[in-house]
């Protein structure tokens, strides 16, 4: 894989859909000033816990990401906990851009899909077609994943590189389009929410908003560069990221529109957009949204059908995981499992993607945590000593405890609402069953029996 390509990935995967479908809610909640000093520090804050990753992937360059280096550093006990919050959080994301898909077709094709109403939840309507309409995606990707027929590293640089031009070409055509006014961005925060909590009810989800940047380290074994420009990959898919949701809230803040015949609108920014600059500026949209959610499922089901796959491999979770297809050589079991589970978000709705966002963010924080905390184990002492990295793992490991006392703490203004940790719950639930399935024959392997499977080291290495 080619730097491009990796630098794709992880921007494709750390805008996905988010960039476009959810500026709207995130004004709603903070305000204009509030949502970008939420974003731009939740973004800041992934650059410091970004350096202990690009540490870690320059000395361990396997694949794996997290679940090698929890490893390194705790052992497999920990490294198992980090590893299943961490699926859950990429099967999150999977399930939420079948979500956006959706969404993009009801607001293309209203009423189209809005059939077979089957219940309400939290005040959204569910329909079988819409319900169908994201299985199928899911379906589809899952096959596109079992086959082994990704994206080539040349489309998806081409795609990354439209969605990047296509947000630049909407955020300069607002300045011409409709009534653009500074006036328009006003309220700054929320009305009813003081300035900090505007800017923290952001903040909390940003490792929810920036995840993908860690797809970098998932797949280093396939570099065909060296592992040490690894960091610099990760600070430029970052930094576009954080520019692109920026973009993204300011056109939707500042661009004028017609309040009446946009009032109650189920996705804002295309409200914006097609009011705004009408058939051309909603393609263009259009277009943004269905590479971001197909690059973004893309690489989201290769990393979490190959997380769980080294799990099964290493023993960790049922041996089954680890099987791979007769012909295409790909972990065809993870796939399907990946893909069953993300079958239940589109039959709870639009108001799930909440639920699932939060549950997601707490469980992208724990695997920030490990790798930040295998960082400073690594490098505070012996030959590895490197203040550097060990200050920036210490930032990482306080960053990540924020984060999660943010979204765990119930007097937090961001805290989990009661749905998202039922979801926790029953996510811990299976990996303990799984776990405990298992138990007795991860306690009796050895070190060097583990260091092979998930280290690729053989017993005479001495890398360690």
């Amino acid at each position: 894989m080619s730097k491009r390509f990796i630098w794709a990935v992880a921007y494709g995967s750390s805008i996905g859909w988010g960039a476009f479908i959810l500026p709207g809610d995130w004004l709603a909640q903070s305000g204009t000033l509030g949502a970008i000093l939420g974003i731009t520090i939740g973004g800041l804050l992934m650059l410091i816990i970004a350096v202990s990753y690009g540490a870690l992937t320059a000395k361990f360059p396997v694949s794996g990401g997290e679940f090698a280096f929890s490893y390194v550093g705790f052992g497999k006990y920990f490294s198992f906990i980090t590893s299943w919050f961490l699926v859950l959080g990429y099967i999150g994301i999977i399930a939420l851009n079948a979500s956006a898909f959706t969404l993009l077709f009801k607001f293309l094709f209203p009423n189209f899909f809005e059939v077979g109403y089957l219940y309400s939840v939290a005040g959204w309507d569910v329909y079988l077609g819409e319900v169908l309409l994201a299985t199928f995606v899911l379906a589809l990707f899952a096959y596109i994943s079992t086959k082994g027929s990704g994206l080539s590293g040349k489309i998806q640089f081409v795609f990354c590189s439209f969605i990047a031009l296509a947000v630049a070409g909407l955020l300069l055509s607002s300045f011409f389009t409709g009534d653009f006014a500074l006036e328009n961005t006003k309220p700054l925060f929320a009305e009813g929410n003081s300035w900090l909590t505007s800017i923290l009810l952001i903040v909390a989800i940003a490792p929810f908003m920036y995840v993908g940047f860690d797809n970098i380290p998932q797949t280093a074994e396939e570099f065909n560069f060296s592992a040490n420009k690894t960091f610099k990959l990760l600070v430029f898919s970052i930094v576009a990221a954080i520019f692109t949701y920026i973009a993204m809230i300011l056109l939707t803040s500042w661009t004028f529109y017609d309040q009446q015949s946009i009032g109650g609108a189920q996705w804002i920014t295309g409200s914006v957009v097609q009011n705004s600059m009408g058939v051309v500026g909603m393609s263009v949209l259009a277009f943004a949204i269905s590479f971001g959610v197909f690059t973004g499922m893309n690489g989201f089901y290769l990393s979490s059908s190959r997380l769980l796959f080294a799990l099964g491999r290493a023993n960790f979770i049922p041996k089954s995981f680890s099987k791979v297809h007769p012909v295409n050589k790909t972990p065809y079991v993870a796939v399907l499992f990946v893909m069953v589970t993300c079958f239940a978000a589109p039959w709870l709705g639009r108001t799930a993607l909440e639920w699932i966002v939060d549950t997601s963010s707490v469980s992208v924080s724990v695997a920030f945590f490990a790798t930040s905390a295998t960082a400073v184990k690594i490098f505070s002492k012996g030959k590895e000593k490197n203040k550097f990295f060990t200050s920036f793992g210490i930032l990482g490991i306080a960053i990540s405890i924020i984060f999660l006392a943010l979204l765990l703490i119930p007097s937090s203004p961001a805290a989990l609402t009661v749905p998202s940790y039922i979801v926790l719950a029953i996510w811990i639930i299976v990996g303990a069953i799984f776990f405990a399935t298992q138990f007795k024959k991860l306690k009796h392997l050895s070190k060097e029996e583990l260091d092979y499977m998930i280290l690729d080291e053989k017993p005479d290495d001495k890398k360690i």
